[in-house]
């Protein structure tokens, strides 16, 4: 039953956001692809690699401990106030979905009154199920606590798009406080004209990041974790010319994308045609 209440979600949110409804047995397009991801793969190294917890334990051990960023706290809810002596700057996250993040830079001291309202929100949700993103529903929920390792920004947000076990494309993503910009380029580091969203476009400024010194490390590394999986997207950064490691995702977006045609067919005949096998 809970999977028929997905396919409904997925039809419902994609006709919504995308204007069309998806084709989910006959799906072409990249958009489709990730619905029908949603629906259909059951794998349980998804859920370790989508927990940001977990997967930090993943790539220490097959990538090596210097890919992650050092874990100050991680537990089911925060520890009592005179426990959190974390040295700022620091950065407070789910580990479970996206957009649960709470930056405490200073020089100001913690509003721990308004980060325990983010935090109880945070667990107190089942992410993944307003779009049936079946991964996010199974992550036990817990707060995630590491050091802040920007420099006033964020740092650079390297995004490798890997299909059928070869990263294809990379987003650049910057200035995430100031007002966010974005490129995208090929394997090779040569721009393409697009950028994987429908509210923005490709910036053309004079201050696009040079291409990473560890930009090869992150491809093998890329290409490494989303081994078995017909698509995933493996997000680094740069620190000190080191690759670090962000997250895994396996829905982008949800899927929820308005594309040009031309890409999202050229992007979902990069997926396999088999599926893997669940379990």
């Amino acid at each position: 039953m809970r999977i028929l209440a997905d396919y409904f979600r997925v039809m419902r949110q994609y006709r919504r956001r995308v204007g069309r409804y998806p084709n989910l047995f006959r799906d072409t397009r990249f958009t489709e692809k990730v619905q029908v991801a949603k629906l259909r793969w059951r794998i349980p190294r998804m859920v370790v690699l989508a927990d940001k917890v977990l997967a930090k334990q993943v790539v220490a051990e097959e990538l090596g401990r210097e890919w992650t960023t050092p874990t100050l706290y991680a537990g089911r809810s925060l520890p009592p106030r005179d426990a959190r002596n974390w040295p700022m700057p620091f950065v407070i996250k789910a580990n479970n979905w996206s957009g649960g993040n709470y930056f405490v830079t200073g020089p100001q001291p913690p509003d721990w009154d308004d980060i325990e309202r983010s935090v109880d929100y945070w667990m107190g949700r089942t992410f993944g199920r307003s779009f049936g993103e079946w991964v996010y529903r199974e992550i036990p929920p817990q707060v995630l606590v590491e050091p802040y390792i920007g420099a006033g920004e964020p740092p650079v947000d390297y995004r490798l798009h890997v299909f059928d076990g070869r990263a294809d494309f990379v987003s650049v993503n910057w200035e995430r406080f100031a007002g966010l910009k974005r490129a995208v380029y090929d394997r090779d580091w040569q721009r393409l004209p697009f950028i994987m969203s429908d509210d923005a476009e490709p910036y053309y400024g004079n201050d696009i990041p040079p291409m990473p010194r560890s930009y090869p490390e992150m491809i093998r590394a890329a290409e490494h974790l989303a081994a078995g999986f017909p698509f995933a997207r493996v997000d680094f950064y740069e620190i000190d010319g080191l690759p670090r490691f962000g997250e895994v995702t396996f829905y982008p977006n949800s899927g929820f994308i308005r594309l040009p045609e031309e890409l999202d067919l050229k992007y979902g005949a990069m997926w396999p045609d088999e599926l893997p096998a669940n379990g």
